[in-house]
């Protein structure tokens, strides 16, 4: 499929806005059925070696699939690699070179001596990029590493090429956040919690977000939001996207946060075409 092709595409389903992000875009189709699993080479991260890398004073654990131009996945709260959706990372891998990652303190990664926020978070994302030899990745963020790749693209621009925000959102100190901000809080206080979970609700509670900061993210970005999403609420994804100049908004009809994990060729596809699109055009 030509590059071409995969800008009529995609401007089928997003509307490119040159001063400001897409805000009126209609929901996306969500189902599978038309692009299967059986179109991509079969994966399973758990059968992938893990690998390491000694950055930012903790060495954090790594997995990498595929070839080609670098992406960098940030998974979302409690989650580690081997949460990640092992058809969402092989439509990925069929055209990136793709790393995943577990954050400081979850999974393989060892937890360091710094107190975990959000931007601490972006700060390792930051160093492991050059760690696993780029001056730059895109990014694919979801939930609370959407949160992190905010973070990074605003307090480390040079090492993110375009970026993916799914099921995201600026702050959760907002009303639509109000089941999520309460989750987090129960998890903050919970002794019995995992201590890497506690450490990243904890961040989550103590991030400022990015609200105001937003105009300032000069990226190519696209967020990705499912319409039946009541953790973080597509009117978010709605509100930064007009934001963020010159981003794109893609809704998925009926999906919850974080549908990539059900329609995985939907959002690894469109993930695709955005990642492919030259905007320019």
């Amino acid at each position: 499929m030509t590059l071409l092709t995969h800008a009529i595409i995609i401007a089928a389903i997003i509307l490119l806005c040159c001063t400001a992000g897409c805000i009126s875009t209609p929901p996306a189709r969500s189902p599978d059925k038309a692009s299967p699993a059986t179109e991509y080479p079969s994966l399973s991260i758990q059968a992938t070696p893990v690998q390491y890398a000694e950055v930012n004073g903790v060495r954090l654990a790594y997995r990498e699939f595929g070839s080609g131009e670098p992406l960098l996945v940030i998974v979302g709260l409690g989650a580690t690699m081997e949460q990640a959706n092992d058809t969402a990372i092989s439509v990925l891998a069929s055209k990136y070179h793709v790393y995943l990652y577990d954050h400081r303190g979850m999974g393989h990664s060892s937890t360091g001596n710094e107190t975990p926020t959000i931007p601490l978070y972006a700060d390792d994302a930051a160093s492991l990029i050059p760690a696993l030899g780029h001056e730059s990745m895109h990014v694919y963020g979801t939930s609370m590493g959407s949160f992190i790749a905010q973070e990074l693209a605003l307090n480390h621009p040079g090492r993110v090429r375009r970026m993916i925000l799914d099921s995201s959102a600026c702050s959760i100190r907002v009303p639509e956040t109000q089941f999520l901000l309460d989750y987090v809080e129960s998890v903050a206080a919970d002794p019995t919690a995992p201590p890497g979970l506690r450490d990243e609700a904890r961040a989550m509670l103590a991030w400022n977000g990015t609200k105001d900061r937003l105009p300032g993210m000069h990226k190519d970005v696209l967020l990705v939001v499912g319409t039946e999403d009541t953790i973080t609420p597509a009117v978010l994804s709605y509100q930064m996207a007009g934001q963020i100049n010159g981003s794109w908004l893609v809704r998925f009809e009926g999906l919850p946060h974080a549908g990539g994990d059900i329609a995985p060729v939907a959002y690894g596809r469109t993930a695709l075409h955005f990642l492919e699109m030259d905007a320019s055009r």
